[in-house]
């Protein structure tokens, strides 16, 4: 999994996020120092991760990049409540996670949807393309409750620890490994099956 998202995480960073970490910068250039210069390496060695694992919640490449460019702005904002030394992409993550779900309970509020159609396109699943495996693996991973998909990527996919990844998420430690546990099961039961790579 790890592999399949490097080529994700591989990719440089838009020009448009880049150009944002450069005006936040600029905006604070009288208070720049070395912490600020760190802070601002660590969000651009951070941009690839975090517009994978927002890719991978939204289902949607603009709306993917609007809310990294959301938490970009959030984290710039409250970096002084980074505690230098930790770790600063589980942080990342936590913030652009708490935007997602906070951007979902909005559009929920603000759209009546009586039937659930809308709240089952938040996320969508991804393209399937035959004879491409990370789409088939992809299409299965679409098919994960919510909370366990999450769990997967940030350990499989991001390589956070399980203790990181439980913080991001807001819950205990086992929780995540259960999630994890329960998910790569789930798929490998489901690529197993010699039906999977052709009906995926």
């Amino acid at each position: 999994m790890q592999a399949a998202y490097g080529g994700l995480v591989a990719c440089d960073p838009p020009q448009h996020l880049l150009d944002l970490i450069q005006v936040l910068e600029g905006a604070l250039a009288s208070r720049a120092d070395a912490c600020n210069a760190a802070f601002r390496d660590g969000l651009t060695a951070a941009l690839p991760a975090l517009q994978a694992f927002a890719q991978s919640l939204t289902g949607n490449s603009a709306r993917a990049d609007d809310l990294v460019q959301e938490a970009l702005l959030k984290a710039w904002a409250n970096q002084n409540r980074f505690v230098p030394g930790t770790n600063l992409k589980a942080w990342l993550f936590t913030i652009l996670r708490n935007q997602f779900y906070s951007e979902c309970r909005k559009q929920r509020r603000e759209v009546e949807d009586v039937d659930g159609t809308i709240a089952g396109q938040l996320i969508a699943p991804a393209a399937q393309e035959h004879g491409s495996d990370l789409q088939v693996v992809l299409s299965h991973m679409a098919r994960l409750p919510a909370l366990q998909r999450e769990a997967l990527l940030l350990v499989g996919a991001q390589g956070l620890t399980y203790e990181a990844a439980a913080e991001v998420m807001g819950c205990q430690t086992g929780t995540v490994k259960s999630r994890v546990s329960r998910a790569r099961a789930y798929l490998f039961e489901r690529l197993q099956t010699p039906s999977a790579l052709v009906s995926a």
